[in-house]
């Protein structure tokens, strides 16, 4: 129908006429209530970003010479982190003497990684940045 038949039929409803799909060919258009449909889609916005989870990414320090019992209390701390659907960073710092044996360090985000894996997968493996190992952690796909 042409436009001007389609206004008429909007002006006698006491509507407004809006354009749906302007890109189709030809333009798709509704009859309806424009202040009543910009709120309806806007409170559709609005509980789409209620629903959203933001993916925050939480750090865990550890040090080349850390001790069983806290060693075990950062996998933990890991662990509530990925059950609650976050990335976790893994950072071991070298200090002095201790950046000759990094391999100590590769070995310690080795078995973190392993203590973890339940809950948790190995986004990116150890990687050096300066006196520091970085290893990324990403919660497990809900099934």
């Amino acid at each position: 129908m042409s436009a001007e038949a389609a206004l008429k039929i909007a002006y006698d409803a006491n509507l407004d006429l809006a354009k749906i799909a302007p890109t189709a060919n030809p333009p798709v258009c509704k009859v309806l209530d424009y202040g009543k449909y910009v709120y309806e889609q806007a409170k559709k916005e609005k509980e789409a970003r209620k629903n959203q989870h933001v993916v925050d990414v939480k750090e865990i320090r550890l040090s080349v010479n850390i001790d069983t019992n806290d060693f075990n209390t950062k996998v933990k701390a890991a662990q509530k982190f990925l059950k609650g659907g976050d990335k976790v960073k893994v950072s071991v710092r070298f200090r002095g003497r201790e950046m000759a044996h990094m391999e100590y360090g590769r070995e310690m985000l080795a078995n973190f990684a392993e203590a973890c894996e339940e809950f948790g997968i190995v986004e990116k493996s150890a990687k050096q940045e300066g006196r520091n190992l970085f290893l990324f952690m990403a919660a497990k796909p809900a099934k």
